[in-house]
């Protein structure tokens, strides 16, 4: 799954997120789960270093109150938030745009599995029927063809899973999607389909 944030933007994101109030490190990590419709949640190991770079840098403050520490934002990094509203808008728009994106990826994720667990009940009750009618040969057949149409299963959503997260990961942050690639892809899935029917039928 391709990242919300592009490099740097998180931390100009925290940073405009203090900007509207003191915070401690969990309640930012929330924060950017409920902006975000809860697809992305950042780990500590995330969040707290690029806390301590801005507090390095002065932008930011940090006390301890009892067993939490809390982060405000210093009058310098209001400053850099009012400076760089203009990055902050586009932030929020490619936010936006991953979030939609990721949404969607889920989405058909989801409708791809639930298509596939259709075919998988509609092969197996086939497969029930069919062996009350068949010979022990038949019946070996029929299970290593089985096997194989799982294997080609599994390589089909594979390919699937892996170019649509790189598509989609590039438009999402920014990058531009010449229709030639679209177009070598088309023609490489139709050669490999026609591929497949030959074989099938010799």
């Amino acid at each position: 799954m391709a990242p919300v944030f592009s490099h740097g933007d998180l931390r100009l994101y925290l940073l405009n997120l203090l900007d509207e109030g003191p915070r401690h490190g969990y309640d930012l990590m929330q924060a950017l789960s409920d902006r975000t419709g809860g697809t992305y949640t950042p780990s500590a190991g995330t969040v707290y270093p690029r806390l301590a770079k801005l507090e390095e840098e002065g932008l930011v403050t940090k006390t301890v109150d009892g067993r939490k520490t809390v982060y405000a934002i210093t009058d310098a990094g209001r400053a850099e938030v009012r400076a760089r509203a203009d990055d902050l808008q586009g932030i929020e728009a490619d936010l936006a745009d991953s979030v939609r994106l990721i949404a969607d990826e889920v989405r058909g994720s989801v409708r791809d599995a639930m298509r596939s667990l259709r075919a998988d009940l509609a092969a197996a009750a086939q497969a029930e029927r069919a062996s009350a009618r068949s010979t022990p040969a038949e019946d070996d057949v029929r299970v290593a063809s089985r096997e194989q149409l799982q294997r080609a299963d599994e390589a089909l959503t594979t390919f699937r899973s892996e170019v649509r997260a790189d598509l989609r990961g590039h438009v999402a942050r920014g990058g531009e999607l010449e229709a030639s690639v679209v177009d070598a892809l088309v023609a490489a899935l139709d050669s490999a389909g026609r591929d497949v029917t030959r074989a099938l039928r010799r």
